[in-house]
């Protein structure tokens, strides 16, 4: 009777595991980092303001793919805002690029974590050492953006993010850019879906700060973010270009710097 308990038992487990979405295994993955304390903050923490930390990376460090082939997909939060009616939520603008067709989104961030880091960073070094920090954390949430139904290709992203910020003595939030300079350095990771309204699309899209979250294969940078040559069809040969000392390298600079969404 135990071992026929123990396997329904098991087969549960598998058969949930194995349905679990690709966000909902990031969120896990996310709170079951060694670093973090298993102390959720959530309650106490959700009073500060976290709209500054979504637009503070130039939009040309925001790299993202959408589908199987790793297409570029451009993403830029415009703006921001707190919810005041319900807290933990936060009201988003912005847009989207694929190829040439650009489309606007809205919709929400919603808080569902904070947890803290079991030891504070200070950077290479320790320069930051005694600048006042008072702890780092690691922000989780879910998000929904649709895109105007009246738009061409036109649908929703869904999914989860993760987002770091720091304290500091005057409980000041903070993006966490203290090991910006360390080799795999990220923020601002999303991993979920883009669905048309139809449901006939369901494409996977992830993007994130200087790297792209799940980008295995794809990305092959080792200090840095880098796509592999045989994607750079699918939108990511400017990039390449900016970094070479070539002919076309100003023109891709230019490209990738521009300001797109206005």
């Amino acid at each position: 009777m135990k071992k026929a308990l123990l396997a329904v038992i098991f087969a549960i487990k598998f058969t949930t595991a194995f349905a679990q979405s690709e966000a909902e295994k990031f969120r896990d993955k996310s709170l079951d980092n060694k670093y973090l304390s298993p102390v959720e903050l959530k309650s106490k923490l959700t009073r500060y303001d976290y709209s500054k930390l979504f637009t503070v990376t130039n939009n040309a460090m925001v790299y993202g793919f959408i589908g199987d082939n790793f297409q570029r997909i451009r993403i830029k939060i415009i703006s921001i805002t707190k919810n005041p009616a319900l807290p933990g939520t936060y009201n988003v603008y912005g847009k989207s690029m694929v190829k040439n067709n650009i489309d606007e989104f809205r919709g929400t961030f919603k808080i569902t974590n904070i947890r803290k880091y079991k030891q504070t960073s200070y950077g290479v070094d320790d320069e930051l050492k005694g600048k006042g920090i008072k702890g780092q954390y690691l922000l989780i949430g879910m998000y929904n953006l649709a895109e105007a139904e009246t738009q061409e290709h036109a649908g929703v992203f869904k999914g989860t993010f993760s987002t770091g910020f720091y304290l500091d003595k005057s409980n000041i939030v903070h993006y966490d850019d203290i090991d910006k300079n360390a080799d795999g350095y990220s923020n601002n990771q999303f991993v979920g879906q883009w669905a048309s309204y139809n449901n006939k699309l369901v494409k996977r899209c992830n993007w994130g700060d200087y790297r792209i979250p799940n980008s295995q294969g794809f990305d092959i940078g080792a200090g840095e973010f880098s796509p592999n040559d045989k994607y750079l069809s699918a939108g990511w040969q400017t990039l390449r270009d900016a970094y070479r000392t070539s002919a076309v390298s100003a023109k891709a600079k230019q490209i990738e710097n521009a300001k797109w969404w206005e």
